[in-house]
């Protein structure tokens, strides 16, 4: 399960499809350096996303 103190890297190795969900929102996360350091939801907030949404999508 994904939740949202995960870092993006983490989700992206376990989840690969997740990309998409990202993506869908506007986060280039695969190419984002911050992705080694940044949670779900610090980049939700960052991008105006609502991580209890994202997450859904994300574990669907």
């Amino acid at each position: 399960m994904i939740t949202k103190d995960m870092r993006i890297i983490d989700v992206l190795q376990i989840k690969p499809q997740a990309a998409a969900v990202f993506s869908s929102y506007g986060m280039g996360c695969i190419h984002c350096l911050l992705a080694h350091q940044e949670t779900v939801e610090e980049a939700a907030a960052v991008h105006g996303v609502d991580v209890d949404v994202m997450l859904a999508q994300l574990n669907a």
